[in-house]
C-alpha cells in the first residue's frame, strides 16, 4: 500500500553547490514515512553526489511548504556523505549491513544518519542498472577510505566565488595578537608569555604557531621534547591561580631516559609551583576520567536507542527504556566529566592553586575539562562569540584531531571517539539548568554539533593548524589561483537565515549590566530575582522520578518522556567538593558568576531535541520550552516595534538594524522539538498492543483523546 500524489511529470534536479558534482541517480524510489507500520511513501528521484545523497520529490521544487528553520546547504531530504552513520540493505524481509563491493542488491535501502535521522527508501519499483549504479555508489562514496583531497572541501573551497571570511567578533587565535589579548584579557600577562617558537612548525607539527607558556620557561626547554612536557597555558583565573594543560611523556621508557625526563619535568614544575605562594595540583586525566575507548563504547550504544525505524520499535523499547538507558553508561560519563570539571574549579575559585591537566596528547579529554571549566567560571564563555572563541582556542587551534575523531576519511575506526560531541552534551546541562546565563540556546549546540558532519566549512575538518596549513597552500584544482579560502562554520549567514538564526540567541539572555560610574557605592550587581532559577535544596530529592507526582506515571508510559535517569555512583565526592558544591547550591545564582552544574542523580539528563528531533512519538504538540519562547520571541517583537514608533515620534532615527525574532503566531501548535520536527506530523498508537497499553486504558481514558488545543495567543498578563 504506496500513497502517492501524481507520479512526477516535471523533471526535479538537485540544487548543486559551487564544486558540486552529481556522481549516480535512480528515479522511481520510494521514501517511506517513519512513523508507522504501513508502507505509505512519497515517490521520488535519490541521487548521489560528491557531497551528499538527496532525495528529490516534487515537494522539492515547490517553496509552498518552507520550514521556518531551514538550513541553506543541507535540506530536509539531503544527508552529507559525513552524516552517513551506517547503511543496511533489506534482502527478503532480513537486514544486512552494507560495506564495500556488493553481490546482490536490496530492494530497500536504511540509512542511518550521524545526526540521527533514518531514512527508508524501497527500491523495489527501480529499474535495476539504476538500482546497481545508486546502492553501490552510495556505499562507496560514504563508506570507503578516502583521502584528505578528495572532502568536499577542497572542491568548494577551489569552486566558490569570493568567499567571505566570516570573523565577525569570534577570536581565531591564529595570531600572536589574539594570544596577547586574551592574556591581557584574564590578567594572565603578568605570570605567562605568548611564544613564537613554534613558527615554521619548528618545535612540533602538532603544536599550535602559537602558543602561551610560563615566563619562566626557555625556548630551549621547549625545544628539548617537541613540546612535551611544557605546560601550555589555557586561561587565568580572576585571583591569579591558571589552567594549564601539558602532553606528557610516553609510559614505556628505558631508566636512563626516564629520569632524564623526570628531571627535566621537575625543574619545569618548579616554573609553576613556588609554595607557599604559587601552588600546583596535577591531575592525569588519563587515570581520572573514562578512556576514549570507553567513551566511543558508551556512545554507541547510546545512539542506537534513537536509531528508530518505525512506531512499533519506539514502543518496544519505551517499557524497558530507564534500564537500557543506564546500561549505555553515556550519562554517567557525562556526569563524571561535569564533577571532574567542578573540583578543577574549586582548585582555582577556592584553593587559588594551579591546575596542570596532563594528557598522552593533551588533544581530547584535557579539551573537554579545560573547555567546560572556563564556561562555568567565565561568563565571556557564555556569550555566542566567547564560546565561539573558546572552541577555536581550545579545541580548533588547540589540535584536537577532528578529521580522526569524527572518522570523516574512513580510515581507521580505532580513532573514533564522540569527544566534542561529550563537551557539547556537557555544555547543554549547563544551559538547561541555567538558561538566563547564556546568550546562545540549545538550538545553537543542536546546529553546532550537525555542523560537524557538514564539508564545506574547515573548522572541524583538520586534525591540527599544521594540517590546515599545508594543505591551505596547495593550488586550487581548477586554478592556478593560489591558496584554498576555506569558509569558517562561526559565519552563520552561510546555513543560516537572519530570521532563523534568531532560533539560535536566547531571549532571556540576562545581559552584563554596565557599571553605572554615578552609583560607585552600589557598584556591585545583584542580579534580578525574577530570572532567577528556584534555589535547588541541598538534599537530595526524595521523589522516585523525574515526574512530579507518583500518580503521574501514566503520562509518563503514554509520552514516554524520555528526559534523565537516576545514576547513583559508588564514587562518593570528598568532603572538600562536597562542601564547595552544596554550598555553592545554597546561594542565589549569579549568572555572571562562578556557575556549578547540578550533578546528582536525575539532574543529568537526555538532550532530547538533538536526540529525540527525528521521532514523532516524543513530540508534545503545542507543549514543550518552545510554546514558552515563542510567546516571548512574539512579546520582544512587539515591545522593539512599539520602541521603533516612540523613537519616530521622537524623530530620532533608530541606528543600526532592530533585531527582529521571527513570527511564530501558532505557538501551541508547534512540536516540543521544533524547530526540528515537522509542525503538523501527529504521533499515533503503537502497532503493538500490549500490556501496558491495555493497563493504561483501563486506567483512564487519556488515550483516546486528542491533544487538546491550548490558545497561546490569548496574551499572558
Amino acid at each position: 500500500e504506496i500513497h502517492i500524489k501524481e507520479p512526477i511529470e516535471k523533471e526535479v534536479n538537485p540544487h548543486l553547490l559551487p564544486g558540486e558534482l552529481l556522481l549516480c541517480e535512480a528515479s522511481t524510489v520510494y521514501k517511506y514515512i517513519q512513523e508507522d507500520g504501513s508502507n505509505r511513501g512519497t515517490c521520488g528521484k535519490l541521487v548521489c553526489t560528491n557531497f551528499k545523497i538527496a532525495f528529490l520529490d516534487d515537494d522539492s521544487a515547490s517553496d509552498d511548504n518552507e520550514p521556518q528553520f531551514k538550513n541553506k546547504i543541507v535540506g530536509e531530504n539531503d544527508i552529507t556523505l559525513q552524516c552517513v552513520d551506517q547503511i543496511y540493505g533489506v534482502y527478503d524481509e532480513k537486514k544486512k549491513l552494507l560495506t564495500g563491493q556488493l553481490r546482490k542488491y536490496p530492494e530497500k535501502l536504511i540509512i542511518y544518519c550521524k545526526d540521527l535521522r533514518v531514512f527508508n527508501f524501497c527500491l523495489r519499483y527501480t529499474k535495476e542498472e539504476e538500482v546497481k549504479r545508486i546502492v553501490s555508489g552510495i556505499v562507496h562514496h560514504s563508506q570507503t577510505p578516502k583521502l584528505l583531497k578528495r572532502l568536499f572541501l577542497f572542491s568548494y573551497a577551489s569552486a566558490a566565488p569570493n568567499n567571505t571570511d566570516g570573523r565577525n567578533q569570534t577570536v581565531m587565535f591564529d595570531t600572536l595578537e589574539d594570544w596577547r589579548d586574551e592574556l591581557e584579557r584574564t590578567k594572565g600577562n603578568v605570570k605567562y608569555k605568548a611564544v613564537t617558537t613554534n613558527e615554521g612548525y619548528r618545535v612540533s607539527e602538532k603544536l599550535p604557531l602559537y602558543f602561551v607558556v610560563p615566563i619562566c620557561v626557555s625556548e630551549e626547554s621547549i625545544l628539548k621534547y617537541q613540546g612535551r612536557g611544557i605546560p601550555i597555558w589555557c586561561w587565568s583565573c580572576h585571583n591569579g591561580a591558571a589552567l594549564l594543560k601539558m602532553s606528557a611523556f610516553p609510559k614505556e621508557q628505558d631508566d636512563s631516559t626516564s629520569q632524564t625526563q623526570k628531571a627535566f619535568l621537575d625543574g619545569i614544575y618548579k616554573t609553576i609551583s613556588k609554595p607557599p605562594y604559587e601552588l600546583l595540583k596535577m591531575d592525569d586525566l588519563s587515570s581520572s576520567l573514562p578512556s576514549l575507548q570507553d567513551i566511543q563504547t558508551a556512545y554507541t550504544r547510546f545512539k542506537q536507542l534513537f536509531l528508530i525505524d518505525n512506531s512499533t520499535d519506539f514502543w518496544a523499547t519505551d517499557v524497558k527504556w530507564f534500564s537500557l538507558l543506564e546500561s549505555t553508561n553515556w550519562l554517567e560519563i557525562i556526569r563524571r566529566v561535569l564533577k571532574k570539571a567542578i573540583e578543577v574549579a574549586e582548585c582555582l575559585e577556592r584553593q587559588h592553586t594551579n591546575v596542570l591537566l596532563i594528557e598522552e596528547s593533551a588533544t581530547d579529554l584535557c579539551c573537554v575539562i579545560s573547555s567546560l571549566v572556563q564556561v562555568m567560571m567565565d561568563s565571556y564563555s557564555r556569550t555566542k562569540s566567547g564560546f565561539q572563541s573558546l572552541i577555536q582556542k581550545e579545541w580548533v587551534i588547540g589540535g584536537h584531531g577532528f578529521l580522526d575523531r569524527c572518522n570523516h576519511l574512513h580510515r581507521s575506526d580505532k580513532e573514533e571517539a564522540p569527544v566534542f560531541l561529550l563537551l557539547l552534551n556537557c555544555v547543554w546541562q549547563l544551559v538547561q539548568q541555567y538558561p538566563p546565563a547564556f546568550e546562545f540556546t540549545e538550538t545553537y549546540l543542536t546546529v553546532l554539533s550537525d555542523s560537524l558532519y557538514v564539508p564545506i566549512f574547515s573548522t572541524f575538518f583538520f586534525n591540527s593548524q599544521h594540517q590546515k596549513d599545508t594543505n591551505t597552500s596547495g593550488e586550487s584544482l581548477n586554478t592556478q589561483s593560489g591558496p584554498f579560502r576555506f569558509l569558517t562554520v562561526w559565519d552563520w549567514s552561510v546555513q543560516f537565515d537572519p530570521k532563523a538564526q534568531a532560533f539560535l540567541n536566547n531571549p532571556l539572555y540576562a545581559e552584563k549590566p554596565k557599571p553605572d560610574k554615578s552609583q560607585r557605592k552600589t557598584a556591585r550587581f545583584k542580579h534580578q530575582r525574577q530570572l532567577s532559577l528556584p534555589l535547588t535544596p541541598t538534599k537530595s530529592s526524595t521523589k522516585r522520578g523525574f515526574f512530579r507526582e507518583e500518580t503521574d506515571h501514566l503520562i509518563k508510559n503514554l509520552l514516554g518522556k524520555r528526559i534523565g535517569k537516576f545514576i547513583n555512583s559508588s564514587d562518593e565526592p570528598s568532603n572538600s567538593f562536597r562542601e564547595f558544591y552544596d554550598s555553592w547550591h545554597s546561594k542565589p545564582v549569579d549568572y555572571h558568576g562562578l556557575l556549578l552544574p547540578r550533578i546528582d542523580g536525575p539532574e543529568i539528563k537526555v538532550w532530547a531535541q538533538r536526540y529525540l528531533r527525528w521521532i514523532p512519538e516524543a513530540q508534545l504538540h503545542g507543549g514543550g520550552t518552545i510554546a514558552t519562547a515563542a510567546k516571548i520571541l512574539d512579546l520582544m517583537e512587539e515591545v522593539q516595534s512599539l520602541q521603533v514608533k516612540m523613537d519616530e515620534e521622537h524623530s530620532q532615527a533608530i541606528s543600526g538594524d532592530v533585531h527582529s525574532a521571527p513570527l511564530l503566531r501558532n505557538s501551541a501548535r508547534l512540536s516540543s522539538l521544533f524547530p526540528f520536527a515537522l509542525l503538523q506530523r501527529q504521533s499515533i498508537k503503537p502497532a503493538l498492543p500490549t500490556s501496558t497499553w491495555k493497563d493504561l486504558e483501563d486506567e483512564d481514558d487519556l488515550v483516546k483523546r486528542d491533544d487538546e488545543f491550548v490558545d497561546l495567543s490569548g496574551g499572558m498578563s
